[in-house]
């Protein structure tokens, strides 16, 4: 844990130290903060799942879950606020509930919905990003315990992907094939001190050995590190330069086959500003909101797990315009997951 985010943690463990609370005693205090969070989403995850079971004939449905984290972004932590509007934007009423295949958002047999994980309350007990990502992970297996549900999870910044993708892998006993839609990769070994940055999340997955493919889709903001440590470990990555020679490629893909299934990460800015205008780091150049569309919705393969982050709130000056597009995607992938 770097910057801010150990600073935070630090000054709680401080005051108290300085209150004579003992460690022992912070530490159990901790525990039942994270068992009573853990115990929150088991609960309706288990209703949630109780119920498709009992409807039959449901192989998979999409699950909500939000992961209010922003505190490791390298810019602006405005993402925390995400998962409430995101949720507002998909069932505001200006539009039906139906996807663009015909699946239906308000039969839980395409999606459910198991709540956020109290990322705020937790860290305000002291607890650092190691544990936290901990939680995190624990959470996204408590989702996939209760079959049918596969966890489509809000973030918050990007960062939250390493924990996510690390239960998952590790919840189906095997390396998943990952789709990351973004306009940078990710992929810095440790960013500004911080080894759970979300400029680093993508090395943290690599360096587990969670993925086997990762293929990375909208880059036009990368680094020479960006690029090498994409040669070190691997990555497929396709560049905006490149995106009308590899546009029928990207819009084919076929995935997943020999591995767990595909994950599918999408930060909103591998989209043009002009489509999305709600994020932190705006760049321009990026992708059409129908080429993201045509890209998940030809997709070949098992979608596992996914995750839309990213989104900033309180950039999204425009009428809520990047919620609903945030919202959209959130739609169309749960389209993707449900069978």
């Amino acid at each position: 844990m770097g910057g801010a985010a150990a600073a935070g943690a630090s000054r709680w463990i401080q005051r108290l130290s300085a209150a004579r609370i003992s460690t022992e005693a912070l530490q159990r205090g901790q525990s039942r903060v994270i068992d009573a969070s853990l115990t929150l989403i088991r609960e309706r995850a288990k209703l949630k799942g109780e119920l498709l079971r009992a409807m039959g004939g449901v192989k998979a449905s999409a699950s909500l879950l939000g992961v209010p984290l922003g505190h490791n972004s390298s810019f602006l932590q405005g993402p925390a606020f995400a998962p409430p509007r995101i949720r507002e934007a998909i069932w505001c009423g200006s539009t039906n509930s139906s996807t663009e295949e015909g699946k239906e958002l308000n039969d839980p047999r395409v999606l459910t919905d198991v709540g956020d994980v109290p990322i705020q309350e937790i860290r305000d007990c002291g607890v650092e990003d190691e544990r936290l990502m901990h939680v995190i992970s624990e959470s996204v297996k408590t989702v996939m315990g209760e079959d049918p549900l596969r966890p489509l999870v809000l973030g918050g910044d990007h960062s939250i992907s390493y924990p996510v993708v690390r239960a998952v892998s590790e919840m189906l006993g095997g390396p998943v094939d990952i789709l990351h839609l973004d306009a940078h990769p990710d992929i810095y070994d440790c960013f500004e001190g911080n080894t759970y940055s979300h400029a680093s999340s993508f090395a943290r997955i690599m360096e587990g050995g969670y993925a086997r493919r990762l293929l990375q889709v909208g880059l036009r903001s990368i680094t020479k590190e960006g690029r090498e440590q994409g040669k070190r470990f691997g990555v497929e990555q396709y560049e905006m330069r490149t995106f009308s020679r590899d546009r029928e490629k990207l819009e084919n893909l076929k995935l997943g086959e020999g591995v767990k299934g595909v994950y599918v990460s999408v930060d909103v800015d591998c989209l043009d500003p002009a489509f999305a205008p709600g994020v932190s780091h705006i760049e321009p150049g990026g992708l059409s909101f129908r080429d993201v569309l045509n890209i998940l919705q030809n997709l070949q393969g098992d979608v596992v797990a996914g995750d839309v982050v990213e989104f900033n709130p309180q950039r999204d000056t425009v009428d809520g315009m990047t919620a609903m597009v945030a919202a959209k995607l959130v739609r169309e992938l749960s389209a993707k997951i449900a069978k």
